[in-house]
């Protein structure tokens, strides 16, 4: 081998060994259509949230910070959907990536919402990937498939998102596939 065809050889083995770790840990974006990744949380009341018993509710997942103009600009339009469907079978939870000395204004924030929070750091979400922009939401339907994927398109949702994506899906039955 010439010094050329080595230097290809070796950027295939970086570029193959990159895909590897990348699709065995966490880079490639999960698969709308597919089961949810697990997620448990530890919510800001002490209460544990564990995704694998919501079964039968419409799921959304919010990666958010206070620092994050995006995030809280979102929030009022997640707590007025939610208080209109909680009784349809809506959950919210929403994990902070604030870091530790921040919590109380993370505590802080959330007094105004009604829907369950947790701190990153007491959540395990690693079947998420790497939360890469914020914010990142996450839609479960009532069978546990993912239907909203955080990572790709329009980072942040509003009302008329939710009315589009959330509320057909609370408008089937949980035993409908």
């Amino acid at each position: 081998m010439n010094f050329i065809e080595i230097k290809i050889f070796v950027r295939k083995v970086v570029l193959a060994a990159a895909g590897i770790i990348c699709s065995i840990s966490f880079c490639a974006a999960q698969e709308i259509g597919k089961p949810a990744p697990q997620l448990t949380a530890k919510t800001l009341d002490g209460e544990s949230f564990q995704l694998s018993q919501t079964l039968g509710s419409v799921v959304i997942i919010n990666f958010w910070a206070t620092w994050c103009s995006p995030c809280r600009q979102e929030m009022p339009a997640l707590e007025a959907y939610y208080q209109q469907h909680k009784v349809d079978g809506l959950r919210v939870v929403a994990i902070s990536m604030d870091d530790p000395k921040n919590d109380s204004a993370v505590r802080t924030v959330m007094k105004a919402f009604s829907f369950s929070a947790g701190f990153e750091r007491e959540a395990d979400y690693r079947g998420y990937g790497r939360i890469w922009r914020m914010p990142m939401t996450f839609v479960i339907d009532r069978q546990g498939i993912l239907r909203k994927d955080g990572s790709v398109g329009k980072p942040t949702i509003d009302l008329s998102l939710l009315e589009t994506l959330v509320t057909p899906l609370l408008n089937t039955s949980a035993t409908s596939h």
